[in-house]
């Protein structure tokens, strides 16, 4: 594959999708939703593979979107972000404007955008073979999306993982952490932006296992390599049988709501705030300002 935020390869019965923009913190870019389906296309149209491991270069699994463009008022370069209803790329100038404190925001553009991105993030969920993530370091905001997503989670015991930008800021768009935890669990996590470790992750039955950091690659291909001895058609049948559960619970629904609403989060009075405070002084310093209240490190180890 030709990709700028991700490498592809196989190995074995195993596709390795790794998310590889080390230098910052793997943040999602408009171009890794997009990259990730292709990925995970390429690995079901491939009759050698059984089993897709998603991991992330660097520090850490994923920091979540990197911001600092939408943030900081810069939105040069977002042309792909979205399309009009020709199919036609909006013009860049729209997409500016529409992050612009100052103009009126245009809830539909930013639905286009945000919901493409959650087609590619949801990509992981509906590939016909079975996703195990494995996340170390930090899996944070919209890096949750991807972890959230796959079918398996994997964490090193001291990883940080949860949804922050629920301060301020941001909504959760794949909306799955009730469907993962339960709708106490969740709200205990969205109503405080609080983090888990990666050992809280499994007792809360949000990760299946976690191990420390240098035992958890050997863990993770260890599963990998259980998964990998069954049938294909066994793998894709029992993960049908099991999502339609989810499916059920309406979070396609779900989503279109969370969707929506992270794009209101992001231009209420305390959203513009926020991000007027990312234009003065950086958008690290704006996401310190929000989470040192809590007692929580700031941006040092995670991007958004």
């Amino acid at each position: 594959m030709n990709a700028s935020t991700l490498l592809y390869e196989v190995t074995g019965r195993v596709a390795r999708i790794t998310l590889n923009r080390p230098e910052r913190g793997n943040g999602i870019t408009l171009d890794m939703p997009r990259e990730i389906t292709a990925a995970v296309e390429a690995a079901n149209l491939d009759p050698s593979v059984h089993v897709i491991a998603l991991s992330g270069n660097g520090k850490g699994f994923c920091g979540g979107y990197d911001l600092v463009a939408s943030a900081e008022g810069d939105m040069s370069g977002m042309e792909h972000a979205s399309t009009g209803a020709s199919g036609s790329p909006i013009d860049p100038s729209v997409m500016t404007r529409n992050h612009d404190p100052s103009s009126v925001w245009d809830p539909i553009v930013d639905y286009q955008m945000m919901s493409r991105n959650v087609r590619g993030f949801m990509s992981l969920f509906f590939s016909d073979k079975p996703v195990v993530c494995k996340a170390h370091g930090f899996c944070v905001a919209g890096g949750t999306d991807m972890a959230l997503c796959s079918d398996l989670l994997i964490v090193d015991d001291d990883a940080k993982i949860g949804y922050p930008p629920a301060r301020v800021w941001g909504v959760p768009t794949t909306a799955l952490w009730t469907h993962r935890i339960g709708a106490q669990r969740a709200k205990r996590l969205l109503l405080t932006g609080d983090c888990l470790s990666g050992k809280e992750a499994v007792e809360w039955g949000l990760a299946i296992e976690s191990a420390p950091r240098h035992a958890l690659d050997e863990r993770f291909e260890n599963l990998l390599s259980r998964i990998a001895r069954l049938p294909v058609n066994q793998l894709v049948m029992h993960k049908l049988l099991v999502n339609q559960t989810v499916l059920s619970q309406g979070v396609h629904a779900t989503q279109a709501l969370g969707t929506m609403f992270d794009g209101v989060a992001r231009h209420t009075v305390e959203g513009y705030s926020f991000q007027m405070r990312a234009m003065k002084d950086g958008f690290k310093a704006a996401v310190r300002e929000r989470d040192e209240p809590f007692g929580d490190a700031g941006p040092s180890t995670f991007k958004g």
